[in-house]
Order: structure tokens, then C-alpha cells, then sequence
């Protein structure tokens, strides 16, 4: 078989069947994830239940105590995140939206969670930009607004540790970042930013196909 071969294209019944066989059915994420489906066409910006689980891993397995993410929505990876960090462990959250924070607010406190958590209200940039110089995560997670995917980054990388993780979100972009006809904003900076991380050498990186596409990039 050749290399370019090796991937199983997934049909609805095969996602169902991927999905079913892994740790994706807690309750309160659940609950989170219905709770979020009332608010329309804006909750297809909630990661996927396997997305969330494998940033859990990720967190756990790495031994995470500080991490950063940058665009929460209603809270769902942020809690994934935060269970899975040890007790001392403590989580930045960086949106722009009271209205949906104040959903993860809620279920991080029914998780227990909320004492891991601090939550910074305003354009992520600022709040990045704002941090001391000795700031250091071991894990951050990217997923707000694309057109600011290279500078989230590149203030991201300057915090996070060596042998720390980024994660970016929507790399794939359901597919348009191959779509020759889509010249939008969001796709452009999209694809910009995929082609620099490709060659980016302060990182070593790999694009999954989990969800809508996710890259992680470990800080050299």
C-alpha cells in the first residue's frame, strides 16, 4: 500500500463506531455539549467529544501544571483540560464573550474545577501580551478567531516550556483550505498559517484529521 494510501476515510457509520469506542460519554460533557446545541449555528464551534478526550490524554500524560487557551466558548475543552491537570494545576482562559463563558462557568464549578481556573474577559492578545515575561505553560490550546492563528501562536510559543505543546484547532477547515474558490478571511489566514508551521523548525508538528482538523506542535 502507499504511504499516501494509509488513512480510512470516514463514513457517518464508521465516525459513530470511532467515536463509540472511546472514552467520549461523560455525562456533565454531555450535558455541556446538549446545553450548547440550543445556542444554533454558533455551536458548531464546540471541539468534538474525541477532541476533547485526546487533549485530556495529552494534558495527563505530559504531567500539564500550567496551561493556556485561547478561545473558550461555553467551556467544553476547557474542562477536559482542567480535570486532567493535578491539583495545584491552573488553567488561563482567554475569550471575549461573557455571555457564553458564563455556560463554562457553570459547569466548571459542578465539576469541581473552577478553583483551576481564571478567566480573562478581552481580546486574547492583550492578555497574552499582559502576562510577566517569566510566564510558562506546559500546554496551550488554540481556538478563537483565525484570522489571528499566526499571532496567538507565535505569543503562545514564546510561553510555552521546551517539549511543551500547542494545539491549534480547524486546521482543516472542513475542507476549504484545499478549495481553490474560497478566498475568504478566515480561510486564507488558515492556510497561511498551516503552510508556516510546515516549515516553522522551532517545533515539531503533525496535522490529525480529529474533528475539523488539529495540529500539534511541540515546542523544541
Amino acid at each position: 500500500m502507499a504511504q499516501r494510501e494509509k488513512f480510512t476515510a470516514l463514513t457517518g457509520e464508521l465516525y459513530d463506531y470511532m467515536r463509540a469506542h472511546g472514552h467520549n460519554r461523560d455525562p456533565l460533557l454531555k450535558e455541556l455539549a446538549e446545553e450548547t446545541s440550543k445556542l444554533g449555528r454558533v455551536s458548531q464551534m464546540q471541539v468534538s467529544a474525541e477532541e476533547g478526550t485526546l487533549m485530556g490524554i495529552l494534558v495527563r500524560a505530559l504531567g500539564v501544571r500550567s496551561a493556556v487557551e485561547v478561545g473558550t466558548f461555553t467551556g467544553y475543552s476547557s474542562l477536559c483540560v482542567a480535570r486532567a491537570l493535578p491539583p495545584e494545576g491552573r488553567l488561563l482562559c482567554c475569550d471575549v464573550n461573557a455571555e457564553w463563558t458564563a455556560i463554562a462557568r457553570r459547569y466548571w464549578e459542578r465539576a469541581g474545577v473552577a478553583d483551576k481556573i481564571t478567566l480573562r474577559l478581552g481580546p486574547a492578545l492583550e492578555t497574552l501580551r499582559s502576562l510577566a515575561a517569566t510566564t510558562r505553560f506546559d500546554f496551550a490550546f488554540i481556538d478563537a478567531d483565525k484570522t489571528n492563528y499566526r499571532n496567538y501562536y507565535e505569543e503562545c510559543l514564546k510561553r510555552v516550556r521546551s517539549d511543551g505543546l500547542i494545539l491549534i484547532d480547524n486546521v482543516l477547515w472542513s475542507g476549504r483550505v484545499i478549495d481553490p474558490s474560497d478566498s475568504s478571511d478566515d480561510t486564507r489566514a488558515i492556510r497561511e498559517f498551516n503552510d508556516f508551521i510546515a516549515g516553522d523548525e522551532r517545533v515539531e508538528a503533525v496535522m490529525i484529521p480529529v474533528a475539523d482538523g488539529l495540529t500539534i506542535a511541540r515546542k523544541k
